[in-house]
Formats: structure tokens, sequence, C-alpha cells
């Protein structure tokens, strides 16, 4: 996945293939990589698989919910039966109802499902994983999701990179979504940057939760200090411009997108990231991918695993299964969950094996790169290295 380009449409003649390839780790990096027999001859320590092998770099899941407790099967159902989304956030279900139970549960029940999630994660073959706080109705319980997080990371093959999304939904306890975001400004985000436990806030922006006006104020008085990255356009459209206008890394979902707006995304340095699962567990159109990407707009594909809306969470099945409804390449979906996912998370050290990059490495029993997204998921990676050290 190396020398390809940050945006736009890829063909599978753009990928690098190195048949009978070998890779030179030292230190939890890559060194060199080349042919296998060439290597092997200035080379000692030698593992050889001796197995048809497709080797890519870790998948980077860009955009996820991953910490939380509880699920919510009982709205799945009402979904499907008719309810809208909105419509059970605004009776205090959706969101407000993971916030319960994530406040709810104990510190170890929060850690062991969590880890949980991220096992199955990691034999699936994502070693990088984003994570986001925002299931708590206090600030307290923000500053105990990424502490949490933070923890989690210490312990966990899989590197975590935490995000802030304390503005979710304004919780209960407070008068107005006003009153709330300048709490998170005022003594939140203050206490997150002094104890280091993220360099990245987020915000959604929808009509139930925060507006295209109260957004643009909070994020342009955040950007100086974190990263930023925004939930835009996932019902209506608006919040795509928000993200753009103050420098976000990424906009992510972008379900409901128009034109002039595909066109603004285009002609900036933020990340469009897509997530299919959002859409399978919604039963709503995909972003349209194939016309981000035409468009020469950046584009990453994300799990979004997450208790409502996405709670598959299998990065390579819903990767895939946007490939063949969007029509994109091999090239474009691969690219997506790895070199472009690392570029949506500002992340430099992976997604590609290069010399100098992180040595994470997935492999699979298969001769033939395609027959990875062919099989929709089923083929899981039978090989991983995670900075250097093996797995089998």
């Amino acid at each position: 996945m190396a020398n390809l380009p940050e945006r736009g449409a890829i063909s599978d003649n753009s990928l690098e293939i190195i048949e009978d390839g070998g890779i030179v780790i030292e230190d939890g990096k890559i060194i060199e990589v080349g042919d296998f027999l060439s290597l092997r001859k200035n080379n000692i320590d030698i593992r050889e698989i001796n197995y048809p092998c497709v080797l890519l770099p870790g998948f980077i899941d860009s955009h996820t919910h991953v910490c939380h407790y509880g699920n919510r099967s009982d709205e799945y159902a009402k979904r499907n039966s008719g309810i809208s989304y909105q419509q059970i956030l605004e009776e205090g279900g959706g969101i407000h109802n993971t916030m319960n139970s994530t406040s709810n549960c104990t510190d170890e029940q929060l850690t062991e499902d969590t880890l949980n999630r991220l096992k199955r994660h990691f034999h699936d073959g994502v070693l990088t994983c984003e994570v986001k706080s925002g299931y708590a109705p206090t600030l307290e319980d923000e500053i105990r999701m990424l502490e949490i997080i933070n923890n989690i990371d210490k312990s966990n093959e899989i590197d975590l990179i935490p995000t802030c999304l304390a503005a979710h939904v304004t919780p209960k306890k407070y008068e107005s979504s006003k009153k709330y975001l300048d709490s998170i400004l005022n003594h939140l985000l203050p206490k997150i940057k002094e104890e280091n436990l993220s360099n990245r806030v987020d915000i959604f922006i929808e009509e139930k939760a925060f507006s295209v006006s109260e957004a643009s104020n909070f994020l342009g008085k955040v950007k100086s200090d974190f990263h930023i990255t925004a939930h835009a356009n996932q019902f209506t459209s608006g919040g795509l411009k928000v993200g753009v206008d103050n420098c976000a890394v990424s906009v992510d979902h972008l379900e409901v997108i128009t034109d002039q707006e595909i066109d603004y995304l285009s002609k900036s340095d933020t990340t469009g990231v897509v997530l299919p699962g959002c859409s399978l567990g919604l039963g709503i159109p995909f972003a349209p991918a194939r016309k981000l990407l035409d468009n020469n707009c950046k584009v990453s594909i994300a799990s979004d695993w997450n208790p409502g809306s996405a709670p598959m969470g299998d990065l390579l099945m819903q990767a895939s299964l946007l490939g063949s409804t969007e029509k994109l390449s091999n090239a474009e979906v691969l690219a997506g969950i790895t070199c472009r996912s690392a570029n949506a998370l500002s992340l430099e050290d992976r997604g590609s094996l290069e010399n100098g990059k992180i040595a994470d490495m997935i492999g699979f029993k298969t001769n033939d790169f395609r027959d990875i997204l062919y099989n929709q998921g089923k083929l899981k990676p039978s090989f991983i290295c995670k900075r250097g050290k093996i797995y089998n």
C-alpha cells in the first residue's frame, strides 16, 4: 500500500505487489522490504511463512464507539418496525440509553466489555483503533471513560487513539445545549489537555444533537488546542462545511451529502470517513464513496462500531459490502482501511509496508489479494504481527 495518492480514485494496477517478498524488522519497525531470498542472505533470524500468503499493513479503524456497556437490541427491533433513530433519541432512548448503562456499570465491567470487542477486532486484523468517549451523563463520567480507554491502551495489543466526544448529545441534567458546551470548553477540555487524555475532539452535528451554529462556535474555540473531527451529514446536510471550515482532520458519516458539499470537501485537506456499518445497522443508503473518490476527495472507511446504529463491528466485511455496492476497486477499499485511514487519524508511522513504518502486518492464506474482498469478510487473517511481535 506504499506510494498511493492520498485522495481520489485508485485502480488495482496502482498497487505495488512484491512476489515472494520479505520484510526485515528491527525494534518493532520495518527496516527493509524486498525480495525474500535477497533479504535472507543478509539476515540470520528468519521466519518463513510456508503457505501462500498475502501480507498487508494492519487495518486501521478510524471511527469507533467500542467503549460502552450494554446493548440496544430492543431499539433495533423498534427501528425495523418503522420507528426512526431520531424519534427514539428524542424520546430519551438511543445515546441516552447507553449513557445510563455505561454510567451505572463498574470500571471493571466497562473495561472487560471494551477489551472483548478489541480482542475480536485484533483477530480480524485491526491493529490500530480510534475509540470515542461520549456515553457519559456528566463531565466526571467523560473523564472516567477517557481514563479507561487510556488504561486499556497500555495493556491491550491494539494501539488506541482516544477521542473526546463529550459533545455527543446534551445530557438530561443540563438546561440547554449551550450551557453544556460551555461546560465542556471551560471545565472538561482543560483537564483533558492537562492530563493528556486525548488530543482529539469530536462533535455530533445533527438536529437532535448540536446545531450547525453551535458546532461552528464550539470547534472554533477548540481547534487551536486539539485535532478536531465531526460527526457530519448523517441524517441532514450542513455539518460538513462546519468541519472543513474549522480545519477538521475528518468529517465522518456523509450519508446525506449534496454535490456542492462534495465539491467543497474535495478542495480541502479534510478526510471524509464513510461508515458502512451505520448504513447496514439503520437500513439507510451508504455514503456515496464512489462519487467522493471520483471528485478527488480523501476517503477513509471505518466501522462506527457502537451499540445503537452499528453493532456489527466487522470492518473488513463492511468495507467489502461497501465496495461491491459503491463499485470501488480493491485498491480503494484496502487503502480506505490502511493508508488512507492512517491519514484520517493524522498517523504517519503506519498504514503501509515501508521502511521506517511500525511493523504492523496481517497475512491472509491466499495467493491472490483479490480473494480477501471477494470473500466479503469471511477470509480472516491467519498471521498477525503487531509492532514486530508475531501472533498465530
